[in-house]
């Protein structure tokens, strides 16, 4: 890493203030970054990391403060100036047209799509290039709208990339990445910070933040209240500084298996676009037990959610609820049957932008009893209970009627948490739970996931993390390519003994002692 004590200051944000009604994003936050230096901004969920970045970017306005890149001033809300100025950014939430190709969201804004003199080839190949030296595989042609999340999350990192950015703001990069994929991506990074490029890194996975940071800065309610150099720091006390006290992470018991609540024999659905359908999956699900799902994104995990969620049906095999077939099978019989989803991904499916916190939280409720009677909404109860998840899930925002686009990340995962959990729910299907949340929220969410599993639900924990799959689940399964592995006990699988199922080979040496 670089030597920040002695090298060029190349950012510098200078008092920043940012308000949203009566929500204080930024309280003057200052900050400066380094020539060659990774500097990695830390805090809970809500605590103002993305809107600091968005007003560095020019998509936020400050209220007052000031922003210089390489000793010149940016004029405010001007994206166009912080790029031409070196300042690339990688969202933690997706800006791609689904309906262009990879090529042409990457050179989106450096020039005219339809422009005669356009040489695609050039930029194919340093595409190709970028995506060979970061190691982040996507086709150059692929229409964006079929990609998988993993895959998307590349063109994110690619976009950056290709517009030589001497800055780069990496906004919770590894979402979606394998481990193997994120250390190729920090040796990368290491080699550019190196040869001068400057990092702002945004992260809740404090190993990552160890791995690959010189300085760390702490922003707690909007405010700078710690700057600390890595090398002084470890998890744990990285984790107090965010929060504001000691953290620790729920106590896992052993579960008791219940009868079986709902079964999948030899469901075959059909692939989507490049995402594979599943293939003879066969799959039960207890009550009182944590299944736990691992897989590299893109594998079929979107498949079985799916399929579980009411969305698709089999094209073969049988979906069984109380060992019983089912007939029709809808999003509304999902509900009613008492299966609940933590969807994926929370702004596309899991939340309606432009409705408030109330009309979020009823989106799967809003029909029956005491929301609504006899066709008319009780919009009184509607708020008492939304306001209840607020208090209950610690959702920090105004107040019931605030739009929901206007949370944080994590605060809108804890209001699908809410309206998950207080439904009391037999069946939870819990996709991705904790993507992009701070420590603080990750044990609570899997605080809950566990009473849950004690109250009697059956909880399926689809997750590319392995840490929390083998924290939590009481048997593992590893899908690869739409397949299912054999069920893992307990403790009785190491992370690579897993990774090598992730990767496929498990499959290939079962078929190979099969024949």
């Amino acid at each position: 890493m670089g030597n920040s004590g002695e090298a060029q200051v190349v950012l510098r944000l200078n008092a920043i203030t940012k308000t949203f009604g009566a929500l204080t994003a930024n309280d003057a936050v200052s900050l400066s970054l380094h020539k060659g230096e990774v500097i990695a901004l830390l805090g809970e969920n809500g605590a103002g990391k993305t809107t600091l970045m968005n007003i560095l970017f020019g998509q936020y306005t400050a209220d007052s403060g000031t922003v210089e890149v390489f000793g010149r001033e940016l004029p405010p809300g001007n994206p166009r100036a912080a790029l031409d100025a070196g300042v690339g950014m990688v969202h933690q939430h997706f800006t791609l047209a689904d309906n262009m190709t990879v090529l042409e969201n990457v050179i989106l804004g450096t020039q005219s799509l339809w422009k005669p003199g356009l040489n695609r080839a050039v930029a194919r190949d340093k595409i190709n290039e970028l995506a060979a030296d970061f190691r982040l595989s996507v086709d150059p042609d692929a229409r964006v709208g079929a990609l998988t999340v993993g895959e998307r999350q590349r063109v994110e990192i690619l976009k950056a990339l290709y517009r030589d950015a001497r800055i780069l703001i990496l906004d919770e990069p590894t979402a979606v990445l394998t481990p193997q994929e994120t250390d190729d991506l920090f040796e990368t990074l290491r080699k550019a910070v190196a040869l001068g490029l400057s990092v702002v890194f945004i992260s809740h996975k404090l190993h990552e933040v160890m791995a690959i940071s010189d300085r760390v800065l702490i922003l707690r309610h909007g405010k700078m209240v710690a700057e600390r150099n890595i090398l002084d720091v470890d998890k744990h006390s990285l984790a107090a500084l965010m929060v504001g006290a000691e953290v620790s992470a729920p106590k896992v018991e052993p579960g008791t298996p219940g009868s079986p609540l709902l079964s999948l024999r030899n469901v075959t659905t059909p692939d989507q676009g490049n995402a594979p359908g599943l293939k003879s999956l066969s799959l039960t699900l207890r009550a009182g037990t944590i299944t736990g799902l691992a897989g590299v994104s893109g594998n079929g995990q979107a498949a079985l959610a799916d399929l579980i969620g009411g969305l698709t049906r089999p094209a073969n095999g049988t979906l069984e609820l109380d060992s019983a077939d089912v007939g029709h099978w809808s999003p509304r019989e999902a509900v009613h049957s008492g299966i609940a989803r933590i969807p994926e991904d929370r702004h596309k499916t899991g939340t309606i932008a432009d409705f408030n916190l109330t009309e979020n939280a009823i989106l799967e409720t809003y029909h029956q009893p005491p929301m609504s009677r006899r066709g008319w909404m009780n919009w009184g109860e509607a708020q008492r209970a939304t306001q209840h998840i607020i208090d209950t899930y610690d959702v920090r925002c105004p107040g019931p009627g605030t739009r929901i686009r206007l949370l944080s990340g994590g605060n809108m995962q804890k209001l699908i948490l809410g309206r998950v959990l207080e439904a009391e729910p037999r069946i939870v299907l819990a996709n991705q739970p904790v993507r992009g949340l701070d420590i603080g929220a990750v044990n609570y969410v899997h605080s809950e996931l566990l009473s849950a599993r004690k109250r009697g639900a059956a909880v399926l924990l689809i997750s590319e993390d392995l840490d929390e799959i083998m924290a939590l689940s009481d048997v593992i399964y590893v899908i690869s390519e739409g397949r299912l592995s054999p069920g893992f006990a307990r403790d009785s699988m190491t992370p690579a003994e897993l990774g090598v199922w992730m990767a496929g080979h498990g499959f290939e040496a079962e078929q190979a002692h099969a024949s």
